[in-house]
């Protein structure tokens, strides 16, 4: 079984390196189709939940929301950012996450399941979310596509310099295995005008519409529909970041 990258120094500089990503409007988004499934409030878990910048909003729509991610140092920062609000905040794995029992829905968001870069693991996640969910209870996550890294990311350099932190991030994609590695090298601005440098390497497999459908199947899920994230239309061959939901059916 392959561990996951802990996140340990991209933690610190996380939520000013990723301010691009247009959490209101995911946010919407999500909570607009929990609703559009007949789920306006409940108990919700946020699978992959990072520092909670997802977590905190689904929890200020009304949502009694529940937090797992793998990464100490991300849970510790989104506890920080929670505040007094009551969010259950949880370090676990996604692939062998247990809950105290099930929950209204499910999500995940920010591509957390191209992480799990086996089929028959992500497979077993499916299976798991199918066990946690109430009665027909609904599973609404994204992921990047292999037209993302095959076509857009892949084997390209990102870079950036901001005010108190820098990055480099290097993409290497192996077409065969689907699985994109990128090098991140950060550098991050301490009290005394010094930088201090850290590296991570992290590892995401693309996935194709047609593979999540078939993993779905096999966990014992209804696949609902498919949604392209940038268009809000039908997912095309180009499309790069799609949204799944899914139905429980049965345990």
């Amino acid at each position: 079984m392959q561990e996951y990258e802990s996140y340990e120094s991209f933690a610190q500089v996380y939520d000013e390196l990723m301010d691009n990503v247009p959490y209101d409007e995911w946010a919407e988004f999500y909570t607009n189709k929990l609703k559009e499934y007949g789920i306006a409030d409940g108990l919700v878990c946020d699978i992959g939940c990072g520092t909670g910048s997802m977590t905190m909003r689904l929890a200020k729509a009304g949502y009694d929301m529940i937090g797992i991610d793998n990464s100490e140092e991300m849970l510790l920062m989104a506890r920080e950012k929670a505040g007094e609000s009551e969010i259950l905040y949880l370090q676990q794995d996604m692939r062998e996450f247990e809950l105290y029992g099930t929950v209204r829905a499910c999500v995940s968001v920010c591509d957390c399941v191209n992480y799990v870069l086996e089929e028959d693991e992500l497979t077993d996640v499916f299976r798991l979310v199918n066990n946690y969910l109430d009665p027909k209870g609904i599973f609404v996550f994204d992921f990047n596509t292999t037209y993302k890294y095959e076509q857009v990311i892949g084997d390209t350099v990102i870079a950036e310099n901001r005010e108190d932190c820098s990055f480099i991030w290097e993409n290497y994609y192996d077409r065969e295995e689907q699985i994109n590695e990128y090098d991140l090298t950060i550098f991050v601005r301490g009290e005394d005008d010094r930088y201090e440098r850290f590296t991570e390497t992290h590892l995401q497999r693309g996935y194709t519409l047609s593979q999540m459908k078939d993993m779905l199947a096999k966990a014992g899920m209804d696949f609902a529909e498919a949604v392209d994230m940038d268009t809000l239309a039908e997912p095309t061959e180009a499309s790069e970041r799609i949204c799944i939901v899914a139905r429980e059916n049965g345990k």
